[in-house]
């Protein structure tokens, strides 16, 4: 680890004026930027602690009917906040499915966010990787790729955005606010992430200086058919194969809204809108989640060591699916995984 200074900045505007030169990085619960710091793959001069800044460390309801979640909240408070697991418990489920209880207490909302992938080539500095050193290579596309994307990759880049958190809110269609040296701005969350193209170094549209502030959720949560499911090696503390968030609502037996997100193959959470559209006025049937996944999953992409991925998923989906029609006897609470 580098030399670096710390500064607490007391207020936005200290942040973002501090945050705009170059070699900062903002830190807040520091549970991923740390470690890169120790690993020497992130190697900044000054950190700007945000933790503590106005506005930021509770969450609100809106006018609208939906919540504000401010970007300080820990994972594990917004996880367990009364609201959360009334109107969304999608969104509890996954970010219990995520890290540990220690991470989760330490986490905050915008870092959750703002997560870098876990490719092992991206953490050994030894090695060629397009996203730490941009024109550098891909050591992945030829190497062990048993965790990487089968989604939207690149020949540059065929890292996984690892959040569990992320997954619920782009089910959600949750938007991102953000401040930064030009003023205020808000992202739909399907905009927030970037694929690799030839830029991987890139993970997401944040602008240098630029700050979450919060998470605002619409009203919709899909409390009555939810489910969250993660496939990993080991039941704790892993990184997902294949994650599926998955909301609907129902008359009857008849879908009359539909949300499937999948985690953990591709460079950002991946939705296909087409598949919830062919869902609309369909049974909750094996056979129509299954044909939806195969919308979902158009033009996935193996290698050597992750083929299997493409089959996993596709189950994962049709699983998911009909978890979600009855989750209280699917969903088992607090962190127990599935």
């Amino acid at each position: 680890m580098n030399n670096f200074s710390y500064t607490k900045a007391h207020d936005l505007p200290e942040a973002i004026r501090l945050g705009a030169k170059n070699d900062t990085q903002f830190v807040a619960g520091g549970t991923n930027l740390i470690d890169l710091m120790k690993y020497n793959v992130e190697r900044a001069s000054a950190l700007i602690d945000i933790n503590h800044l106005p506005d930021q460390q509770d969450i609100r309801e809106q006018e609208d009917g939906g919540l504000r979640l401010g970007a300080s909240v820990t994972n594990a408070a917004t996880a367990y906040y009364p609201l959360v697991e009334e109107r969304y418990p999608l969104l509890s489920r996954a970010i219990l499915a995520g890290a540990s209880g220690q991470i989760r207490n330490m986490a905050t909302n915008g870092g959750n966010l703002l997560q870098r992938t876990r490719c092992y080539y991206f953490y050994d500095v030894n090695t060629p990787c397009n996203k730490r050193q941009p024109g550098s290579g891909c050591s992945a596309l030829g190497g062990y790729n048993r965790i990487m994307a089968i989604l939207g990759a690149s020949e540059a880049c065929i890292a996984v955005f690892p959040s569990d958190m992320c997954v619920a809110l782009a089910a959600l269609e949750a938007t991102v606010n953000i401040t930064g040296p030009n003023g205020e701005r808000t992202l739909a969350f399907a905009d927030f992430h970037r694929l690799p193209g030839n830029t991987p170094e890139l993970d997401n549209n944040l602008q240098k200086g630029e700050v979450i502030t919060s998470i605002d959720l619409p009203p919709k949560g899909f409390a009555s058919h939810y489910s969250y499911l993660k496939l990993r090696d080991r039941n704790s503390y892993a990184f997902a194969l294949v994650s599926v968030a998955t909301g609907l609502e129902l008359e009857g037996n008849t879908i009359k809204d539909a949300r499937i997100a999948l985690g953990g193959v591709a460079h950002k959470p991946w939705r296909v809108k087409e598949s919830e559209t062919f869902l609309i006025g369909k049974e909750t049937t094996p056979e129509n989640f299954a044909a939806a996944a195969d919308i979902i999953l158009q033009g996935a992409k193996g290698y050597e060591f992750n083929s299997f991925k493409i089959d996993l998923a596709k189950k994962a989906i049709v699983r998911n699916g009909m978890m979600a029609l009855n989750p209280s006897e699917t969903q088992l609470p607090g962190a127990v995984p599935n």
